[in-house]
């Protein structure tokens, strides 16, 4: 069989993720705290690779199985559709969106949304033209972007969902605009974390949520392609 793509994660020709990395990716070795965002990988090794392939290389089917991989480990923390109202992303710039041609932030918390069975809005506007967190050193990191929210978000309780943390200011500041807008309640998560942001930030305890009396089957993206 002649295959006229290739596995983001190992480059083997064969369909964007291949059997073997669709299941490294869906049991990761032991994820350590990285502060209070929940994140689904470590931002090393095969999932690194596929993360820059998603997001430089134009490899948005993958967003379905990163979407998985984020519902997953929700649902590991305790997180449960009935627990989020609406779910939303931290947008990058206008111009790297241009650029790209789409949001990866985006196009995962739609997956994810659509897996929890819960809406998915637009609730955050990014202000200024801030330069990418990549490439910069974690001093200049920690300044976040700033975020302007929706009133939309008022009495909400939001999931918001990035790709990838570093220091973790981009989903701070996604929040902190949030609840300034009224969310009652911000669960921030994203696909992966550097080695940085787990060492940067001490553990903190996970939050006790009520569980719902009845239960939500939930498609998980790397089971399911």
């Amino acid at each position: 069989m002649i295959f006229d793509s290739s596995c983001a994660g190992c480059h083997r020709p064969g369909p964007v993720l291949c059997r073997t990395c669709r299941f490294v990716l869906a049991a990761p070795p032991a994820m350590p705290s990285s502060g209070d965002v929940i994140a689904a990988v470590p931002f090393v090794g095969r999932s690194r690779e596929v993360l820059l392939n998603f997001k430089y290389g134009n490899r948005r089917q993958l967003g379905h199985h990163l979407a998985g991989l984020v519902v997953n480990r929700l649902l590991a923390e305790g997180i449960r559709p009935a627990d989020v109202d609406v779910v939303t992303w931290a947008p990058t710039s206008a111009a790297r969106r241009h650029r790209r041609g789409f949001d990866q932030a985006e196009l995962v918390a739609r997956r994810v949304a659509l897996q929890l069975g819960v809406p998915c809005r637009r609730l955050l506007r990014r202000e200024g033209s801030a330069p990418p967190q990549t490439g910069l050193d974690r001093a200049t990191r920690l300044h976040g972007p700033v975020f302007t929210a929706s009133p939309a978000a008022h009495g909400r309780r939001v999931l918001v969902i990035d790709d990838v943390v570093t220091t973790g200011s981009t989903l701070r500041s996604a929040a902190h605009a949030l609840r300034l807008a009224g969310a009652v309640d911000v669960v921030k998560a994203a696909v992966a974390t550097t080695p940085a942001a787990v060492a940067g930030r001490r553990r903190e305890p996970a939050r006790t949520r009520r569980r719902p009396a009845a239960t939500h089957t939930v498609v998980h993206g790397p089971r399911a392609a």
